[in-house]
């Protein structure tokens, strides 16, 4: 049998951070930067899903690009200490799905995050049993499709799912070529008809849908 895989996004699909980041980024900004302006847990949503320098200057446009990337690094460190400390919140169902998927398919996670962060969440719930593998923009500065592509080719995977909740989800699936399931109870909408989840639980057949029909990857 082929080798099958599902990668996961992050935000808005395995959890929602974005309180305590906003918390962390707040306490960074007003510490190091003078207050240079106030974070807020809107703020934080608003950006997920973004690539740490795209962050940079939706969060700072005040600064220099230099100036930008340089303080968005030092709130990434603060943001990492604290959810290693506090965590998220999970979305209702995410451990028992991650367990029972776990048991018929491997697991990876794919983000836009920093480096540490993916780490920050599988250290804190002890999630690192359900995952074969993992990357992000922080360690390679690619974006979310090559970073997909980078992880099914070095797990040999001959067809994968990417399960995730915003429009840049969706077109880096379909530009790294694997199928969709779109994460419907986080943080964003999809332009055009895909499978679809209103709760975790619900992908444990639904994936099984998507896989069996999905054509596998040349």
């Amino acid at each position: 049998m082929a080798k099958q895989g599902i990668i996961f996004d992050m935000d808005g699909t395995l959890w929602d951070s974005s309180e305590n980041v906003a918390k962390s980024w707040d306490m960074a900004v007003q510490e190091e930067a003078g207050g240079l302006r106030r974070i807020t847990t809107k703020d934080v949503q608003a950006v997920m899903g973004h690539t740490m320098t795209e962050i940079a200057g939706m969060m700072f446009p005040m600064l220099s690009a230099q100036e930008a990337n340089a303080l968005v690094k030092l709130c990434c460190e603060r943001e990492n200490a604290y959810l290693r400390q506090y965590g998220g919140d999970l979305y209702p169902g995410l451990e028992e799905t991650l367990r029972a998927l776990s048991k018929r398919y491997p697991l990876y996670i794919v983000s836009n995050c920093q480096s540490g962060y993916i780490e920050a969440f599988l250290d804190y719930y002890g999630f690192e049993k359900y995952f074969q593998d993992m990357e992000c923009f922080g360690n390679n500065k690619q974006g979310k499709a090559e970073n997909i592509a980078l992880v099914v080719s070095r797990n040999q995977l001959k067809q994968a799912v990417y399960v995730g909740d915003i429009q840049g989800d969706y077109d880096a699936s379909m530009q790294a070529g694997v199928e969709f399931i779109h994460a419907a109870y986080g943080f964003g909408k999809i332009r055009c008809r895909t499978p679809l989840i209103h709760s975790l639980p619900e992908l444990l057949e639904v994936v099984e849908e998507v896989l069996e029909q999905g054509l596998p990857l040349l």
